[in-house]
């Protein structure tokens, strides 16, 4: 995969950075901020997937196929950046409105 169709992701979880692929990452992120509310407390995890999931590609996720660890790159990689925040008990997801 060129670099070109790689994008470089963050983690508040890991030091560094990790590049992995453009397409998914983004249909990812613009199928995820849209669901997630601007205010605490948010919605769960579980609950955010279920409302992300019939706005994804099939092409890109045949039957939703690897969409958790989709969702969880980019939800880790929001929060390293500071667009998502995340609240715990259990964790709950919101946009901070910085991107």
């Amino acid at each position: 995969m060129s670099e070109a169709e790689t994008i470089e992701v963050e983690s508040i979880t890991t030091p560094g950075t990790k590049r992995v692929n453009r397409a998914k990452y983004v249909a990812m992120r613009e199928a995820l901020l849209p669901v997630l509310p601007s205010e605490p407390p948010g919605m769960t995890v579980a609950d955010a997937k279920a409302a992300l999931l019939p706005h994804l590609s099939e092409a890109l996720f045949p039957g939703g196929d690897t969409a958790g660890w989709w969702l969880k790159a980019v939800q880790l990689d929001l929060e390293a950046k500071g667009v998502i925040e995340r609240r715990t008990g259990p964790v709950r997801l919101f946009r901070t409105g910085r991107g």
